[in-house]
């Protein structure tokens, strides 16, 4: 199987960066993942239980980021046991690039093995299930991106503008006061 697509990411280059080695955030991001757990330098041991036609199991694994180009690039290796289900072994290039101020293009290329059951299930329906968890792992990290890096809330007016605004209204609405606007006098 080989996956290769881009998506474009609502922050700047680095700020990608950082969010790819966020472990509580790709944690987050990627579904049925329940644990990412740093087992050395750049190694990592992933719980994740996933659905792949009508097998699903839960995958134990190992990841480890090799070739590290901070914050350009990066290459994944990763590796999985789903019990009686099946495993799955490959490699996934990650390069970033920047796209404006605020935008940044994450381009990608995984490459996996997969045998047991998965293997007999056939790779339209692998290939297709693979395709699917990219598309909501991408949809969950650019809704947590854009949660972390929103701007600011606007100002609210201050309480002197707004305490004027409503004396002038209270003015108006109160017995006479439109009187004492229009004859100086109420």
């Amino acid at each position: 199987m080989e996956l290769t697509n881009q998506q474009t990411l609502p922050v700047n280059q680095a700020e990608a960066w950082q969010a790819l080695n966020d472990i509580a955030l790709l944690q987050a991001a990627m579904p049925g993942c329940e644990s990412i757990t740093p087992t050395g330098e750049n190694q990592y041991e992933v719980l994740v239980t996933a659905a792949i036609g009508p097998v699903k199991a839960k995958f134990k694994g190992k990841l480890t980021l090799a070739d590290l180009d901070p914050p350009n690039a990066y290459n994944i290796q990763f590796e999985g046991q789903g019990g009686a289900a099946g495993h799955a072994k490959g490699t996934a290039a990650v390069r970033l690039e920047p796209e404006g101020p605020g935008s940044t293009i994450l381009h990608y290329t995984a490459k996996a093995t997969v045998g047991g059951k998965i293997a007999q299930i056939g790779s339209r329906l692998v290939d297709m299930a693979a395709q699917k968890m990219a598309g909501e792992f991408f949809e969950k990290f650019n809704a947590l991106l854009e949660e972390r890096h929103a701007p600011p809330p606007a100002a609210e007016p201050e309480a002197g503008d707004a305490g004027e605004a409503a004396e002038g209204g209270k003015e108006e609405a109160a017995p006479g006061g439109l009187m004492k606007r229009l004859f100086g006098r109420s």
